[in-house]
């Protein structure tokens, strides 16, 4: 199992979280995720799939893009990913390729997590790079801002709905 997590864990989740507040600015998921590499933050990045019209642009592919640009290389050896939601299949897919060491992760996703949840990539015989996951750290506060997130969205579709009900009504 993993180790306690540190102040330092802490402090780079607590910076995911705020890029998760810029994606949810944006009108996205409010994922976000930064890549640290020997105490230093590396790359970060927000969900943007729905702005950029790409539905692999999720936090943890944002991350990778900028952090394999900025590193010069595709392996991202000796690295921790901290990122609010547990990544999907598609994300872990990208970590495991990327050679990412350690992932951090705050909420679990009950619908497609894919390093324990629902299932895990990292843990598969055909992965071919293993990493450490760690879950739950800040999990509150990453799963109440997903929560309030869709909550305001139904509440949107819901006013929505019935604005167009009334105008139907109307005529």
């Amino acid at each position: 199992m993993s180790q306690p997590f540190t102040a330092t864990d802490e402090q780079f989740m607590r910076r995911a979280i705020e890029l998760a507040a810029q994606a949810e600015k944006e009108g996205e998921v409010p994922v976000g995720a930064v890549l640290v590499k020997d105490g230093e933050i590396i790359a970060e990045g927000w969900n943007q799939s729905i702005g950029a019209h790409d539905a692999t642009a999720h936090a943890e592919v944002q991350t990778l893009r900028k952090a394999g640009q900025a590193m010069g290389n595709y392996r991202l050896l000796d690295t921790t990913l901290y990122v609010t939601l547990e990544p999907c299949p598609m994300c872990a897919g990208a970590l495991l390729h990327s050679r990412v060491k350690r992932i951090v992760f705050g909420a679990p996703d009950l619908k497609a997590g894919a390093a324990g949840t629902v299932l895990n990539l990292f843990e598969h015989q055909a992965a071919y790079h293993y990493a450490t996951i760690e879950r739950g750290l800040l999990e509150d506060e990453c799963r109440q801002q997903l929560q309030a997130f869709f909550k305001r969205r139904r509440s949107e579709i819901k006013a929505l709905k019935q604005a167009n009900q009334n105008a139907q009504d109307e005529q």
